[in-house]
């Protein structure tokens, strides 16, 4: 069924067609949703608030772009708005330079995608939001500040200490 086909009958309220969509969308959705989340049951819950509004704001899909696209600009940004509620989410506000990358390009290479993945889960809230905005959703750290409602250079700063943390706990992992 074409995207566009699947969204009308959605939006007519096809109960088929809606449970199609989910079950389309979900598994990369709930890929998304665990980068962000800090355990399995708020990921869950995430992804659940998430396609929610999915379906509650599908009329608003242009059809200009790929509906995964909007559906995942959705659910990040369901995930985002479910941290900043969180009390634990906080931002290392202390800016300082760190110049002193070590290369761990051969240690990266080697690990596979889940291992990489369980290290940027085991990141704090703060430094793991915003690696995955930057490194794996392509957000400038100018849209990542104005979307958490911090600093620019916060959002550097954090991703800097995420790259420098990764970078230990893959030397700790070789």
């Amino acid at each position: 069924m074409e995207e566009q086909e699947l969204v009308k009958k959605c939006l007519r309220g096809n109960k088929k067609a809606q449970k199609r969509l989910f079950d389309l969308y979900a598994p990369q959705m709930m890929t998304i949703c665990n980068r962000y989340a800090n355990r399995d049951d708020q990921a869950i819950d995430m992804l659940q608030e998430g396609f929610i509004k999915v379906f509650s704001n599908l009329e608003k899909f242009s059809g200009s772009g790929s509906l995964g696209g909007w559906i995942r600009t959705v659910m990040v940004n369901n995930c985002l708005t479910i941290l900043r509620k969180d009390k634990k989410f906080s931002f290392n506000e202390n800016i300082e330079d760190h110049d002193e990358e070590t290369s761990s390009a051969d240690a990266l290479s080697q690990m596979g995608f889940q291992e990489l993945t369980l290290l940027i889960s085991s990141l704090p809230t703060g430094y793991r939001t915003v690696f995955n905005m930057y490194a794996v959703e392509g957000y400038s750290h100018k849209e990542i500040a104005d979307k958490l409602e911090i600093s620019e250079s916060t959002s550097k700063t954090q991703y800097r200490k995420a790259k420098l943390r990764l970078q230990k706990l893959i030397q700790e992992n070789e």
